[in-house]
């Protein structure tokens, strides 16, 4: 193929940037290429990607990838409008194989090339960020501001930190070496040795409902710059900010010389549940996925041809000890509890209070006061409805709102939910949050709060110490998992209690936070985005361990 962009335009391009990236992963500084804010993309992009979005739906996107049997897409956003755009539906027997024919070149361009080619897909993504925001939003229910952010730059953030890491592990090798052992008398034995990073095969990458850029793009651009194809299967109502990734990255791959087929696309008609029988499919080599923990325990189980990536569902804890800013604390719970109605696989869930209550900077506080003073914070956040729906966006299916609704039978209810009407698009289903009180004192191994209820749902578990809230914290992080774990206390004593709960449990811990830093929130090069040493996660976004065993070093010999 005749490339229209070479690698020495694509490096003076971009290896500034995969050099920001490898310094910043090693830092763990605050970075990012990638402008949070709307109107740094130009005064003109608000309309243009809204006008971009609008031209999309109800057409076909047509990918010019092979094997394609028919069409599909029944994508409904979550604010209602129906999307109508119809998508290729894949022939796998076609499709793989040619996406397997172009690997070897792929495979041969070498670990910078192929991170410059991720670079540049990237950076046009990012050129398109406003449209993809209303792709995501339309999809995810997240309101407009979210799917914004989490879905362009932060999500871009990770996809690039990805690449990062996967061009640090594939250079720890030298391509080449000269070896030479001495023999004393005898000349040397002497040997010239290659070698080279090859791929493991066909990456299958399984999207999510919730966030399918954010957590699709550090699996896809992990397999693609470890010299991988990559079959991308979305959720089926989540379909088009992956679908255009596909298209933006089949574009890159076409005019840098490569084959196109590297990234495809795999859309399900309704009810036909592919993943399933991709999965098992001997080209499948790695495997991404985030959703439910019955369906990524299956992956593990089954998928045993694949290295399988999961990260599932957690009970999310939050331990309140003690505080020196007894405001900020209920502010920033609050917000916690309230952005994007609590569907973030990070949203805290169980809040542990002392029965007896807390020491704050406001005198002592009783359990009931502190869930008291935690729902008239939430009340009082969203008590506003143009504020209370830029923050919680839609529920994103209706199995979360019946989750919600069964939540208030459960106990005691200290906040109740109440339904918030969005003006802009009345269809959309809002509801704030439902805070429910809950006793940890008589066991009961079918409490709520042993189990991850996802959505826009808090328990306010009373327990007889902190000691025991350690207990309980360790015992849900140990059998249920978690993603995040947060904790209020003034005691060193306690906090190094809590810390070392979590270091042995593998847990990320953020400590009485009461800014604008919040637990659910992480930041691509710095922070890490689940341990992968609970039942929450088997991998860490992103580590060494994420992106090294996506390839494997061949080494050849040679005598000299």
């Amino acid at each position: 193929m005749a490339a229209e962009l070479t690698v020495p335009q694509l490096s003076a391009k971009h290896r500034p940037t995969l050099d920001q990236a490898l310094s910043a992963i090693r830092s763990r500084a605050y970075w990012s290429p990638h402008p949070e804010h709307p109107k740094a993309y130009g005064e003109t992009a608000p309309a243009d990607g809204l006008a971009a979005f609008e031209a999309l739906r109800g057409t076909r996107l047509d990918l010019g990838q092979p094997g394609t049997d028919g069409w599909t897409g029944a994508e409904v956003s979550p604010y209602g409008p129906e999307l109508g755009v119809e998508y290729p539906h894949a022939d796998p027997d076609v499709l793989l194989p040619a996406m397997k024919a172009g690997m070897a070149a792929w495979r041969d361009a070498g670990p910078e090339a192929r991170a410059l080619v991720c670079i540049e897909i990237l950076a046009r993504i990012s050129a398109r960020t406003h449209e993809f925001a209303h792709a995501v939003m339309h999809t995810s229910g997240q309101a407009f501001m979210m799917a914004f952010q989490a879905g362009g730059p932060h999500a871009q953030d990770r996809g690039l930190e990805a690449v990062a890491y996967a061009y640090e592990e594939q250079t720890r090798v030298p391509g080449q070496a000269d070896w030479s052992k001495p023999q004393g008398k005898k000349d040397p034995l002497n040997l010239g040795k290659s070698f080279t990073a090859v791929p493991r095969g066909i990456a299958l990458m399984i999207g999510c409902n919730t966030f399918p850029t954010w957590n699709g793009y550090p699996g896809l651009f992990a397999s693609l710059a470890t010299g991988n194809a990559v079959l991308v299967k979305p959720h089926p109502r989540a379909v088009l900010p992956l679908a255009l990734t596909v298209q933006v990255a089949r574009e890159v791959l076409a005019e840098a010389g490569f084959d196109p087929n590297l990234v495809a696309l795999a859309v399900e008609r309704p009810g036909e549940g592919i993943a399933k029988a991709l999965a098992v499919r001997p080209e499948i080599k790695l495997i991404d996925y985030t959703g439910s923990t019955e369906f990524g325990d299956w992956l593990e189980a089954n998928a045993r041809q694949a290295q399988v990536y999961t990260e599932k569902a957690g009970v999310n804890t939050v331990v309140l000890d003690s505080t020196d800013n007894y405001k900020g604390m209920l502010a920033n719970l609050a917000f916690s509890l309230s952005l994007y109605s609590g569907q973030m696989c990070t949203t805290p869930q169980n809040l542990l209070i002392p029965r007896d209550g807390i020491a704050t900077d406001a005198g002592h506080k009783s359990y009931d006061e502190v869930v008291a003073d935690l729902a008239a914070s939430v009340g009082g956040l969203l008590g506003d409805d143009a504020r209370a729906n830029a923050l919680l966006g839609a529920l994103v299916n209706p199995d979360v709102k019946a989750r919600l609704e069964a939540a208030a039978g459960l106990g005691e209810v200290a906040l109740a939910s109440r339904e918030v009407v969005n003006p802009e698009f009345p269809d959309a289903v809002v509801r704030t949050p439902v805070l429910v009180k809950l006793d940890a004192a008589k066991p009961d191994p079918d409490a709520p709060y042993l189990s991850e209820c996802f959505g826009p749902v808090s328990f306010a578990v009373a327990v007889d110490t902190t000691a025991d809230a350690l207990d309980l914290l360790r015992r849900t992080v140990r059998e249920k998992g978690a993603m995040t774990v947060g904790a209020y206390t003034t005691s060193a004593d306690t906090e190094r209690a809590i810390e070392e709960v979590c270091l042995e449990e593998s847990a990320q811990l953020s400590l009485n936070l009461t800014g604008g830093v919040y637990v659910n929130q992480t930041a691509a090069f710095s922070d890490f985005h689940g341990s992968g040493g609970n039942p929450a996660a088997n991998a860490a976004l992103c580590d060494g361990a994420f992106v090294a065993n996506r390839f494997r070093v061949v080494e050849v010999r040679r005598q000299a």
